[in-house]
């Protein structure tokens, strides 16, 4: 199973934009469009504008920073907004100082250009496959989830839907898979809940769901409680939860003499994502016990790994 994080910064709930066409037409409306001349369609106005606003705002590290800061807070500037930003059509030009359409656009390119996140826009998932989706959703907040779900289902056949999630959830990342298992569970009705059935005797993936779930009916194998425990504390990792919060979500209760007990399985359970919730443990567990469990169960980790090749 594949899986995918973002290091840098913790997931952004998604924005809303409108269409090329109205965001080509402010690109020419900016004060500054009569200097810079873009010229073509509106995806090449568009992409030379992405280009100018790249150049101007690397060249001035506070401009770009409080770009990012107006976009990851959706706070006003204030005070006297410089000339740049007003300028380039990102910043509206009387109050409250907020990002304007253009803004939002030209601050995600910026996001994803420096920490590698490519924040979720509205409606953007309609098209994909229910892979994209659930990757898409890991940050959207209930009800705009729900709308997305509803874009995304508009022309599909549930039954098929239901079926393209349910094959999905193997090769998703840990938080997607966790999505993936409630919608299944909670916006399908006996559909969903029959689909996650047929997957329970699978190996690993069937484990999770059951946890996930409440089907105590299907208790992990040996081999799959380091995989399940892994899984779920990826999630927590993957959503940006603080350290300590996902340790505990991991220790269930344990002692922190049981949880040095219990680390060294994680390094059985072939999971991709075992070596940084290890490493987690290694930095920011406050018992040494646990920590140097860790530490034990990490060389262990990459010693089998040499050995499966």
């Amino acid at each position: 199973m594949s899986s995918y994080h973002d290091d840098t910064l913790p997931l952004q709930p998604p924005i809303r934009l409108p269409g090329e066409a109205t965001l080509a037409t402010a690109v020419r409306a900016a004060p500054l469009a009569g200097e810079l001349k873009p010229e073509g369609d509106d995806s090449e106005v568009l992409a030379a504008w992405a280009g100018h606003c790249r150049d101007l705002l690397a060249a001035d590290g506070a401009l770009l920073l409080e770009l990012i800061r107006m976009f990851l807070t959706r706070e006003p500037h204030q005070d006297e907004v410089p000339e740049t930003l007003t300028g380039l059509g990102l910043v509206r030009q009387e109050e409250p100082y907020t990002l304007s359409w253009l803004g939002l656009w030209v601050a995600r390119l910026m996001v994803a250009a420096t920490t590698g996140q490519e924040v979720p826009v509205m409606g953007s998932f309609a098209d994909g496959d229910a892979a994209a989706l659930l990757h898409g959703l890991r940050s959207y907040p209930e009800a705009e989830r729900d709308e997305e779900l509803a874009g995304w289902l508009k022309g599909r056949d549930r039954d098929e839907a239901v079926a393209e999630i349910a094959a999905a959830l193997a090769t998703v990342s840990p938080l997607s898979r966790a999505i993936g298992v409630e919608l299944l569970s909670t916006q399908f009705g006996d559909e969903g809940r029959l689909a996650l059935s047929r997957h329970l005797e699978k190996r690993k993936l069937g484990a999770v769901i059951a946890a996930r779930t409440g089907r105590t009916e299907r208790q992990p194998a040996p081999d799959e409680i380091a995989w399940v425990l892994v899984d779920m504390a990826a999630a927590l990792l993957e959503f940006g939860d603080e350290p300590g919060q996902v340790i505990e979500s991991i220790a269930l209760g344990m002692d922190a003499e049981e949880q040095a007990g219990t680390i060294p399985i994680l390094a059985f359970g072939d999971h991709p994502w075992t070596g940084q919730v290890l490493r987690l443990f290694i930095d920011h567990h406050p018992d040494q016990r646990v920590s140097a469990a860790a530490r034990k169960a990490l060389r262990r980790l990459r010693g089998l790994a040499d050995v499966r090749g």
